[in-house]
């Protein structure tokens, strides 16, 4: 169920990042465009986005009323034709999966998080902006197995998808502080 959510999400995202929109080869010099850091240390601190971190497993169990929840590791998932280099984290109650964050990191891309957005609601049927996020975000329910609130932002100039999957019976408000305190602990 995660995997698949996770790879439905960097499949949309790709759909964002290479659209065809290429950016110039050129550099245009703009006045107010800040120093950006070395591609080092961007890839370090989008690297270093650990979902289990990002979210504890408390948090989850305050919003999804469940007590014992355990924050397990899920594996890497480097997706070679996207760029993407997903990690995730899976949240247990009684040894059965509560939910998933998934975070998506896309080196060397040049996407912007709303054009990310916008093209994972473009991609699923029945998504549907949810407000609160600077960047939007999209909610959608998928085959009526999974429920998933994703958004994007910029670390450190790389591009990073933030989604949390869980049962279809999560709803865009029980789903949204989640994705929130993931994003805001990034």
């Amino acid at each position: 169920m995660r995997t698949l959510a996770v790879a439905f999400v960097a499949f949309a995202t790709l759909t964002a990042c290479s659209s065809g929109d290429e950016p110039s080869k050129t550099p245009s010099p703009s006045p107010k465009s800040a120093p950006k850091p070395a591609p080092s240390s961007a890839n370090a601190a989008a690297a270093a986005l650990d979902p289990c971190k990002l979210l504890p497993a408390e948090a989850v169990s305050k919003a999804l009323f469940l007590d014992n929840l355990k924050a397990v590791p899920g594996p890497a998932q480097d997706g070679t034709a996207n760029g993407g280099k997903a990690r995730s984290c899976e949240y247990q109650h009684d040894g059965k999966a509560a939910g998933a964050l998934a975070v998506t990191r896309y080196e060397g891309k040049q996407g912007k998080p709303a054009e990310m957005v916008a093209s994972i609601k473009k991609a699923k049927p029945g998504a549907k902006d949810v407000p609160g996020f600077p960047d939007g975000a999209v909610y959608y329910v998928d085959g009526e197995k999974t429920a998933t609130l994703a958004s994007a932002e910029l670390v450190a100039g790389t591009p990073v998808l933030i989604n949390y999957t869980g049962p279809a019976k999560m709803t865009p408000e029980q789903l949204a502080p989640l994705v929130k305190q993931a994003l805001d602990a990034g």
